[in-house]
């Protein structure tokens, strides 16, 4: 057999290897993805897609320093086809790694041909625990996803450009990051990985490459004035606009390690080993400490490893520092830092998703000659041949170690039981039943993030609302209002509070104010009053706590009615006003509105996932 045919075999093995490690892979994620469901701003950009028409304004809004208009078309497209449609995010999600994983063997097989050692840096990205957290989240993978299939497509059609000069792989690299561009930010990185990876080891005449630089200019220059101005005049949830600014240094500095140290090098080795649950469907990196600073170790001695043997080594690490510093730490700095803190968000795997695409390729670019380079070694290898073997399978046991811990938790389990038990509970009442709009528990959505978008009505109204009443705050004459319980069911409504010493069965209240002794003083704040009523006809009450007073209507025969009321004291006075009839009233509470754990709950028991 020839040379040459030893070599085209050997290539097609490293092919089916690396096609069998993606399909692996795949069947191994699944697992993991058709596990969870959608969560906090899962539930704000789909309610937002059913509310919205298919315009401009909706697709180009910046969302805290995210502009996606893929994702808000895709989201605009899911209210349309069942709103909450597991099985279409599951096999999205999962199409879209397929060809992520895909795209990066072209890449790696073009760059440094079909060598066997390709399946190392190959193998790392389909195994890390740094893209995990964002595939049990539905907008992560609208975001991320993407990136990971543009990025190593762009740079496969940039590449090809540079070797035979033809104007369509510029034109396909061109689409290809415009394709990132929709669904991230961070794709504005792409160009810039171009230019370096071009200029450090593609071709020493890249100056002269104009027919690529100039369109991806001005790809970047149309983007940036896009993204500019709706970052500028996108009007946040909470109704404000952003006004981005870089924190002060010790900030930025100590976001930049914790990252660093707690989130890309951990993960990077197969970390983070344990993780910090955030409620029962995500969790955050939670690296022991110790092995915290032996991968620091680890990475510092594989770095002077790398430097010492391969040539432009030093490069392929400065381009990874780069484009964590720019593409990963900048853009929280900018957006959200100040929300949470560095010390929250320096163990955020979501932020490094994508960049372990950036890790895997350079990785080759600092290990692994490219096809037909000369003098690729500063000195002889024969000693590092399989020096990496013990290390390759250290990162490998702690990859499936670390992906393993982390789905060893209920994932969307607890949101999908809660919103499938709050839509049966819907089913099974009247139309036309009163139900309290209360915002949902925060392990769904966030009220404190998402505002109005994490009420009721809105995150169970997809895709189709429910024919109920639904009431924002309890006021006048209500038959048998319902609200939500802590596990979806609706319940009977009961005022938590104080009860006022009822005076006989019926206490007359007319013109003239009836005051009644609360047992306690109620501080500042604002109250809910059940007021039980048997009247002869229809009239209306003033009711007043202090100095905040506010009118009621109290129906006809026996019957409760609800004031909504701002104030503080001891002691709630009644009136009727106008010419209307005078009132008889009962029973008198007052304090906040909760599910009654007394009453029967609808459904009567939760589903179970």
């Amino acid at each position: 057999m020839t040379v040459q045919g030893r070599r085209l075999r050997g290539g097609d093995a490293v092919l089916a290897t690396g096609l069998v490690m993606v399909a692996v892979q795949l069947v191994w994620k699944f697992e993991l993805v058709r596990r969870t469901y959608f969560r906090q701003d899962d539930f704000h950009y789909i309610i937002r897609g059913q509310e919205s028409g298919f315009t401009w304004d909706y697709l180009m809004w910046v969302d805290v320093g995210h502009l996606l208009p893929g994702g808000f078309g895709i989201s605009w497209a899911m209210a349309r086809l069942g709103g909450y449609n597991e099985l279409l995010a599951h096999s999205m999600t999962i199409a879209l790694q397929a060809g992520a994983s895909l795209a990066l063997l072209r890449l790696l097989w073009l760059l440094f041909g079909a060598r066997p050692a390709i399946l190392v840096p190959l193998g790392f990205y389909l195994l890390t625990p740094m893209t995990i957290p964002s595939l049990s989240w539905w907008a992560a993978v609208l975001e991320t996803l993407p990136l990971q299939l543009a990025l190593p497509m762009a740079l496969s059609s940039h590449l090809l450009y540079v070797r035979n000069g033809r104007i369509r792989h510029v034109v396909a690299a061109c689409a290809w990051t415009l394709f990132g561009l929709v669904f991230f930010v961070k794709a504005a990185f792409i160009p810039v990985l171009m230019l370096v990876i071009t200029a450090g080891w593609l071709a020493p005449g890249w100056k002269r490459m104009w027919r690529a630089w100039v369109p991806y200019a001005g790809l970047l220059a149309a983007y940036s004035w896009v993204f500019f101005t709706g970052l500028f005049s996108s009007v946040q949830i909470n109704n404000e606009t952003q006004t981005p600014d870089l924190p002060d240094a010790g900030v930025a500095g100590e976001f930049f390690w914790m990252l660093g140290s707690r989130g890309l090098i951990p993960s990077a080795l197969g970390g983070p080993w344990q993780w910090r649950p955030i409620g029962d469907d995500y969790a955050m990196a939670a690296p022991p400490e110790p092995l915290v600073w032996a991968g620091l170790a680890v990475a510092a001695a594989v770095v002077a490893v790398s430097v010492r043997w391969r040539r432009r080594a030093w490069l392929a690490w400065l381009v990874l520092l780069g484009y964590f510093l720019l593409a990963d730490v900048v853009p929280v700095l900018l957006g959200r830092i100040e929300l949470l803190g560095p010390g929250i968000l320096g163990f955020e795997l979501r932020y490094l998703a994508a960049t372990a695409t950036v890790v895997a390729i350079v990785l080759g670019l600092a290990f692994i000659p490219l096809d037909g380079e000369e003098r690729p070694w500063l000195r002889p290898r024969t000693r590092l041949r399989w020096a990496w073997a013990p290390l390759a399978a250290a990162v490998t046991a702690g990859s499936v170690w670390s992906v393993a811990a982390y789905a060893d938790r209920p994932l969307g389990g607890t949101v999908r039981d809660y919103v499938e038990t709050a839509r049966l509970a819907l089913s099974r009442v009247p139309e036309g039943t009163t139900v309290l709009d209360t915002h949902v528990p925060p392990g769904v959505a966030a009220a404190a993030f998402f505002h109005d978008y994490a009420l009721h009505s809105r995150l169970l109204g997809v895709p189709d609302p429910w024919p109920v009443t639904w009431m924002r705050e309890l006021s006048g004459p209500v038959q048998q209002p319902l609200t939500f319980d802590e596990r979806g069911r609706l319940r009977p409504v009961a005022i938590q509070g104080l009860r006022v010493p009822q005076r006989g069965p019926c206490v007359p209240v007319g013109p003239d104010e009836v005051r009644f002794r609360l047992p306690g003083r109620l501080p500042g704040g604002a109250y809910t009053a059940q007021i039980t009523y048997l009247n002869s006809a229809e009239t209306t009450l003033s009711v007043r706590l202090g100095l905040g007073v506010t009118q009621v209507r109290a129906g006809k025969d026996l019957g409760r009615t609800f004031a909504r009321i701002p104030g503080e004291g001891a002691e709630l006075a009644l009136r009727t006003t106008g010419s209307g009839p005078p009132a008889c009233v009962g029973e008198i509470r007052i304090g906040h509105p909760v599910p009654d754990k007394d009453g029967t709950a609808i459904p009567p028991s939760p589903l179970k996932s």
